[in-house]
């Protein structure tokens, strides 16, 4: 590289293109403009979002959540398929978000990139804006960063930040959970953002057919269902007494943590059936069915606490919102064991 290189463009003789980041903004001002209302003050492109609280909430708490895509990320470079990875991002955060009876507000995404391609970066970002608008809250901003010889090839990651708001008595805490309560568990799309470095290496040193393999990659590239609306529902018209996103972790790990320490949660195997694509790792994996349900949700996205008369009114609710729901168990009064399958 000469001297003369660099005078002409020394940041971009270095791998970063302002160029490039100025017009990845003008690609993306239609996408997140749209999912911007009258609570959103300014525009993309200052040095922070502002957005107004307004007064739908009497005794506002603010919630806060955080999470990344993880290593569904390089399943989706490997295969060409990043149209939906936005979605992951969004709902990671904002189903988590949920679970307290929060009502998402706005989110914030972050973008660290190798080299960055405007075209593979307005692709993720519409996404990320497409899923903000299914859940109700305003893309406020976000961070691409460009850093050639950190991250290394073409690779890059996500992080996603998001905040939402609550009346302070109506945060569902658990702690009216009683024994007798059931679990009402809403399918999952796959396996949302979990277990994805175990299900590469599955795939990877599997000896199945191209088209098996494809069908399973497809499966498992499906984006994360998006819970907030259905949850806002429910929350709006029906005492939820406790929920439980499941995440990393899977059933196991996540069910106890919505409950009073004093109490378990009974899981009834056969209530549900498990996916296609989870009996296809159980068994190319050789994984036993106790590492299943410790790190997959197994098909359950979202589990819900609920008293038993109201199991039905819960469900009819759900079903008008287009998810499968089934009722996966009831929680007991049992200090020693926290959780356990029947």
């Amino acid at each position: 590289m000469t001297k003369e290189n660099i005078d002409n463009d020394p940041y971009k003789s270095a791998g970063v293109d302002i160029t490039a980041g100025n017009n990845l903004i003008e690609l993306i001002k239609g996408d997140v403009a749209l999912t911007q209302g009258k609570d959103v003050l300014g525009g993309i492109g200052g040095f922070a979002g502002m957005y107004r609280l307004n007064n739908d909430f009497q005794n506002p708490v603010l919630v806060a959540c955080t999470d990344g895509v993880g290593t569904k990320v390089a399943l989706a470079q490997q295969y060409n398929n990043l149209e939906n990875i936005g979605q992951d991002l969004v709902a990671m955060c904002v189903n988590d978000l949920v679970t307290c009876g929060a009502q998402p507000l706005f989110f914030l995404d972050y973008f660290a990139t190798s080299k960055l391609d405007v075209k593979e970066a307005s692709l993720i970002i519409g996404s990320i804006a497409r899923a903000c608008r299914a859940s109700g809250c305003a893309l406020l901003g976000g961070e691409t960063a460009e850093m050639p010889g950190h991250y290394i090839d073409n690779n890059f990651d996500l992080a996603g930040f998001s905040v939402g708001c609550v009346d302070e008595d109506k945060i569902i805490k658990g702690d009216d959970i009683e024994d007798g309560d059931i679990l009402i568990g809403i399918e999952s799309s796959g396996a949302h953002s979990n277990g994805y470095s175990l299900i590469r290496k599955v795939l990877e040193q599997s000896e199945c057919s191209n088209d098996e393999k494809k069908e399973m990659v497809d499966l498992f590239l499906k984006p994360t269902h998006l819970y907030p609306k259905v949850i806002q529902d429910l929350t709006k018209n029906q005492k939820i007494k406790g929920m439980s996103h499941i995440t990393g972790g899977g059933l196991t790990e996540n069910l106890p943590r919505s409950i009073p320490k004093n109490m378990a949660v009974k899981v009834y195997k056969k209530s549900w059936d498990l996916p296609k694509e989870f009996q296809w790792l159980k068994d190319n994996g050789n994984i036993t069915e106790e590492d299943m349900y410790r790190i997959f949700n197994c098909g359950i996205g979202m589990v819900l606490i609920v008293n038993t008369e109201d199991v039905s009114s819960i469900q009819s609710i759900i079903d008008g919102h287009g998810y499968k729901n089934f009722e996966i168990g009831c929680v007991e009064r049992n200090a020693q064991t926290h959780i356990s399958y029947i």
